[in-house]
């Protein structure tokens, strides 16, 4: 009996010893900023995330970097990779074929569009739209309409208004406006009762006229800020559109029925836009702002706030052993603060 334990107990130790021993393959994909080479070393948010859970799992692992992001899961689906690292989307069609880890980022999609699609906001061609002229016009003729209205009641009554028509007009017009701005002059009270009435009118009306004025300039400038010729997704119907093949931006699209092309990589669709073969790109929008930080600006801004939200894992081989030691690796990470110290590396300061 002690010698059955001892060769059990020798058995688990020498598999033991094999598992460690065992050099697990990485799929991946080039997706700055999450899994990218630099200076001949393979670098990004996952790799970075993947090499502190080796440390921790003691693993010896090399990395396989494919040419699409299809043949990377292709090779994981197929048992050929042990996991696959990269900005990973965590979907329920994913799911049936391959395991995930716990999430490791979230993200979302979102819009990019040409530098020449985005206007920046100008307060010179605010004041000069037609829709800020019609509203001063309209409050210049309410102010000189209500002066002169002012002047036939009260000329007769008010020292103020004691002056003939062509004198009248510019006096008028400037008791009404500091009516409007100030409340009007002690000493040029109106004197008769409909006067009066008139005038009260035309202070509390002021407050409403003021009001809108403001909103009015409030809105065009609004307007102006945001007036390029894709401003959400509903401008894309009709539109250049691009993104890659098979990805869930691809899908999102494919939903919406909104035309698209498909290229087959991240670098053929940066290629398209740059020479302009597409207006408009939807992708990843950590993909997207890191391209735009890295020089890209010169070509596009991305536009808006990210939407459907997604999380990225680790996947693996359905039943995979590994998923659970990474999944307890990854809590532990999130405990101890390093996963925050990487993530603040690479994106900054977390909402």
């Amino acid at each position: 009996m002690l010698y059955l334990r001892l060769t059990i107990a020798a058995l688990f130790l020498i598999w033991g010893q094999l598992l460690s021993a065992q050099v697990l393959t990485v799929n991946t994909v080039t997706r700055p900023p999450f899994s990218m080479v630099e200076e001949g070393r393979d670098t990004g948010f996952s790799m970075e995330l993947l090499k502190i859970l080796a440390e921790r799992l003691e693993w010896d692992y090399q990395v396989n970097r494919k040419n699409s992001f299809a043949e990377m899961l292709d090779g994981v689906r197929r048992g050929e990779a042990d996991l696959a690292a990269a900005n990973i989307s965590i979907t329920a069609a994913r799911e049936v074929v391959m395991d995930f880890s716990h999430p490791i980022f979230e993200s979302g999609l979102q819009i990019m569009v040409q530098a020449d699609e985005v206007r920046q906001p100008s307060l010179m061609r605010a004041l000069l739209s037609w829709d800020l002229a019609a509203a001063i016009g309209i409050a210049f003729l309410l102010l000189f309409g209500g002066g002169m209205l002012m002047w036939a009641v009260e000329r007769r009554a008010q020292p103020y208004f004691d002056r003939p028509l062509k004198e009248a007009w510019f006096p008028s017009f400037w008791w009404a406006l500091n009516l409007v701005v100030n409340g009007g002059f002690e000493e040029r009270v109106p004197r008769t009762p409909v006067g009066r009435m008139f005038g009260v009118v035309l202070v509390v009306s002021s407050l409403f006229i003021v009001s809108v004025f403001v909103a009015k300039i409030t809105a065009v400038m609004t307007v102006e800020a945001i007036s390029g010729s894709v401003n959400s997704v509903n401008d894309l119907y009709g539109r250049s559109v691009g993104t890659i093949g098979g990805s869930t931006a691809a899908g999102f699209l494919d939903r919406r029925e909104i035309d698209y092309s498909a290229y087959a990589g991240l670098e053929e669709m940066l290629t398209g836009f740059e020479t302009g073969e597409v207006k408009a790109l939807v992708f990843d929008a950590p993909v997207l702002n890191f391209y735009v930080r890295q020089g890209g600006h010169q070509y596009g801004h991305t536009i808006g706030q990210p939407f459907l939200r997604e999380n990225y894992g680790l996947v693996f081989p359905a039943g995979s052993p590994l998923v659970e030691e990474v999944n307890r690796a990854l809590l532990a990470l999130q405990e101890d603060g390093s996963y925050d110290a990487l993530y603040r590396e690479w994106f900054g300061g977390r909402n």
